[in-house]
């Protein structure tokens, strides 16, 4: 008896601590610094992700959502039904995807009459959506592990280190869904980059600005100077990285100081950080195995300056 009630509380654990990866397109391809330095945190938390396969664009809650708003949910549907036929939530890496499937999921839930007319898309490729599932970012499994898991596996707090933390738009709306943080006035972030990393977050103005990159397409001219005027802020306070989640917000500071350096002559030097490689650093992980040299500003300096160097 005392053996099968042993092994059935590990299945449940085992059930609750596993996820339905979704990587989406913008990671794998431009940003695998961050599926790596993520795979890595959540492993040693103890979470199993299984990829789902076949998956597709989330699809963008920009450019796709603007241009067919239904093609948009059944694509999404068409993800979520993946995950469901595992039986697993789903966990985003990307705040881009998470606003995408959680909203979709939302929509598809409470309103019977868009759910019939996306399933009888869906039906075509032999898919029906049931909103058996949950959508989780990684900002949500951090914070489930924030005061246990997470500060027993610090090894070396970054005392010292002053980081900007940068929220972007969207891990915190639509805020009535998403139900991540305050939307004016976050503050998860920075609880953990200091309660967990053991660094100073910054306050600066321009903090909740958007990063810009959503502009791209349309102005990349204002793109850049939305950028450039929010790390004229994040320097002023003395940053000496950005800490963030989102993979288009860590590709336009990356790699927008270099266009900013080639255009204006301004050389910010400001390493940008996913989260989960903060964390790492402080974890004593190897600076290469969170991708660190993987990015376009160098974070030699940080890693001087913190002791961490590789």
């Amino acid at each position: 008896m005392g053996g099968s009630m042993k092994e059935e509380n590990e299945k449940v654990q085992t059930a609750q601590n596993a996820y339905a990866l979704f990587l989406g397109c913008y990671i794998p391809t431009r940003v695998p610094s961050m599926e790596k330095s993520a795979r890595m945190i959540l492993n040693r938390l103890g979470a199993e992700l299984i990829d789902i396969e076949n998956a597709s664009c989330c699809p963008d809650p920009i450019v796709v959502k603007g241009i067919d708003y239904r093609a948009w949910l059944a694509l999404a549907a068409r993800n979520l039904c993946l995950a469901e036929e595992m039986g697993l939530d789903i966990l985003t890496l990307c705040s881009g995807c998470f606003e995408t499937l959680k909203t979709a999921n939302a929509i598809l839930r409470d309103s019977p009459k868009i759910k019939e007319e996306v399933n009888d898309l869906l039906a075509r490729i032999g898919k029906e959506f049931k909103g058996r599932v949950r959508v989780k970012s990684l900002l949500d499994v951090l914070r489930e592990e924030k005061d246990a898991g997470l500060r027993k596996m610090v090894e070396r707090p970054l005392t010292g280190l002053k980081v900007a933390v940068h929220y972007g738009c969207h891990l915190l709306r639509p805020s009535t869904i998403l139900n991540t943080d305050d939307p004016f006035n976050p503050t998860l972030l920075d609880e953990i980059v200091e309660g967990v990393v053991g660094a100073e977050s910054l306050r600066y103005r321009r903090k909740m600005w958007c990063c810009g990159a959503g502009a791209r397409l349309g102005d990349p001219e204002l793109s850049l100077e939305v950028a450039r005027e929010k790390l004229n802020h994040i320097s002023s306070a003395g940053a000496q990285c950005i800490a963030l989640l989102c993979p288009f917000c860590q590709m336009q500071f990356d790699m927008g100081q270099l266009m900013i350096k080639r255009k204006f002559r301004e050389d910010y030097g400001i390493p940008v950080l996913s989260i989960p490689q903060l964390i790492g650093l402080a974890m004593r992980v190897d600076p290469d195995q969170l991708g660190l040299n993987l990015h376009k500003v160098s974070a030699t300096p940080l890693l001087e300056a913190t002791g961490l160097e590789a």
